[in-house]
C-alpha cells in the first residue's frame, strides 16, 4: 500500500468541500449562512451533498432527520425527495426548529415533499412513530441523539432502511479532538466509539464507517 501523507489527505478534504460548496442550490446557501449566523454547527457541504444522494439512491419517501439546528440536512433532503414524500425533523432546541420553518421560503419551486417539524427530544418522539414506515434516519446534534436513534431504528425501518449518523468522529463543535485522542472521554466521543462497536457486532444491519465530513456511520438493516 502506497503511503500518503497526512497534508495530502487535508487538502484532499478541503479540495472536495470546496468543489461541493461551489455546487450547492442558492437555498443552501442561505441555510448555511442563517444558520452559522445563529451559531448552529451544520454538516460540512461534501456530506450533506452525499446524504441528498444517498436520499435519491435508495429512492427514499420518508425519511427523519434528528438533530440541533439541522438545518442545511433538512434542506438538501426534501429537495432530494422531490415530488413527493415527508421528511420528518426532531429538534430538541426552539430555535432550530422555528430556522428551518422560516428557511422553507427558500426550498426550490419544484420540491413538493412535505416537512413536519417537531420540536422534542428524540428518546420522546421516536417510540410515536409507525414501526417500519421510514427508508432513511440521518442522526445528528446531541450525544443523547444517537442511542436514542439506534434503540429505534430496527423497528422504525423498513426492509433495506438505512440509519446514517453523522459525526462520528465527534469533531462538529471543534472544542477538541473527539475520538481522535483516545485520552478523551468526552460525553459524546464515549457514546459515539460505544455506538460504533454496537452497531458494527448487531447482525439486524450491514454497517460501514466512512470518512466524509466528521465521520459517518452508515447502516442498511438487513
Amino acid at each position: 500500500m502506497e503511503y500518503t501523507s497526512p497534508s495530502s489527505f487535508t487538502a484532499a478534504w478541503s479540495y472536495i468541500e470546496n468543489h461541493a460548496l461551489e455546487r450547492q442550490s442558492p437555498a443552501l446557501q442561505e441555510a448555511r449562512l442563517r444558520a452559522a449566523e445563529a451559531g448552529l454547527p451544520q454538516s460540512s457541504a461534501a456530506q450533506t451533498a452525499l446524504l441528498g444522494a444517498l436520499a435519491r439512491w435508495i429512492d427514499a419517501t420518508s425519511v427523519i432527520v434528528i438533530g440541533t439546528g439541522t438545518i442545511v440536512e433538512t434542506i438538501q433532503l426534501l429537495d432530494a425527495l422531490g415530488e413527493r414524500g415527508q421528511v420528518t425533523t426532531v429538534d430538541s432546541s426552539v430555535q432550530g426548529i422555528a430556522l428551518i420553518r422560516t428557511l422553507l421560503r427558500g426550498v426550490p419551486d419544484g420540491t413538493q415533499a412535505t416537512l413536519r417539524a417537531v420540536n422534542a427530544p428524540a428518546h420522546v418522539f421516536l417510540p410515536r412513530l409507525n414501526a417500519e414506515d421510514y427508508d432513511l434516519i440521518v442522526v445528528s446534534g446531541d450525544a443523547d441523539n444517537y442511542p436514542a436513534a439506534y434503540l429505534q431504528a430496527p423497528r422504525l425501518l423498513k426492509h433495506s432502511g438505512m440509519v446514517v449518523f453523522t459525526d462520528m468522529l465527534a469533531l462538529a463543535r471543534q472544542e477538541d479532538d473527539g475520538v481522535l485522542d483516545p485520552d478523551n472521554h468526552s460525553k459524546k466521543a464515549d457514546i459515539v466509539r460505544q455506538l460504533l462497536d454496537d452497531v458494527e457486532a448487531d447482525d439486524r444491519f450491514d454497517s460501514t464507517l466512512t470518512f466524509s465530513g466528521t465521520g459517518l456511520l452508515l447502516a442498511r438493516k438487513c
